[in-house]
């Protein structure tokens, strides 16, 4: 439960402290973009089943991926533009907090499918 509620907190609240460091006088509109980020996880639709509670999404999903990740982390360090750059810092969070949940569920089971996505980095 804690795992579900701290994974919802940073995906959509958050991301407002986010866009409130960006830029303190529109905030709420850097929210909105931040929060469009998440169609990232439009991925999950072209897996069956499309939901698995076990599932770690990082190295599962597309744009989940190992090729993908590192064009967010580079794009939120190197692109200028203010909107993008933005929204490669919301992809690269939104991994970040996938991440997270993939440690969480590692640490509590032994046969969960977040071992298999962590094969190979560790």
């Amino acid at each position: 439960m804690l795992q579900t509620i701290t994974h919802y907190f940073l995906h959509f609240i958050f991301i407002g402290a986010i866009a409130y460091w960006y830029d303190k006088t529109n905030w709420k509109k850097y929210w909105l973009i931040l929060l469009a980020t998440m169609l990232v996880d439009l991925d999950h639709l072209l897996v069956t089943p499309i939901f698995s509670p076990g599932r770690c999404s990082i190295r599962f999903h597309y744009l989940h991926s190992e090729y993908a990740i590192p064009f967010y982390f580079l794009g939120a360090m190197f692109i200028k533009h203010k909107i993008i750059r933005l929204v490669m810092i919301g992809l690269a969070f939104h991994m970040i907090t996938d991440f997270i949940d993939c440690v969480w569920m590692y640490s509590k089971c032994e046969e969960c499918s977040a071992k298999e996505a962590f094969e190979g980095l560790w």
